[in-house]
């Protein structure tokens, strides 16, 4: 499974941005697609997950209600809508497909996204 993210870019804060990550087939039901991102000296962390069949998501407290994950089965996509965006947002935004949260074994190349102050 090949993964390939798009969508980053330069924006200030309080702006919104929209990550896209294609995949190029589809996944088993059970599936956990998820955005991870890393920032400068940071950790890589998870913002969202979305199981592939039933659409359930998780989002950690940094960004509940800021962002939003979206899959759509039938053009194999997954997207993170990323609302009212923080400098500390700033980092390389990674999608990525596993078995389970947590456990992604496709990852795509990431996005950078900058939010200036």
């Amino acid at each position: 499974v090949q993964l390939q993210a798009s969508g980053g870019g330069l924006v200030q804060a309080g702006d919104s941005l929209r990550l896209s990550c294609a995949a190029s087939e589809g996944f088993f039901s059970s599936w956990s697609l998820a955005w991870l991102r890393q920032g400068p000296g940071k950790e890589r962390e998870l913002v969202g997950n979305i199981r592939w069949g039933a659409g359930n998501t998780y989002y950690p407290e940094a960004v509940k209600g800021r962002f939003t994950i979206s899959r759509d089965k039938g053009k194999r996509k997954v997207y993170l809508q990323m609302d009212n965006l923080k400098p500390e947002d700033t980092a390389v935004y990674y999608c990525a497909a596993g078995t389970s949260i947590g456990d992604y074994k496709y990852w795509g190349q990431g996005t950078l996204v900058t939010v200036s102050s």
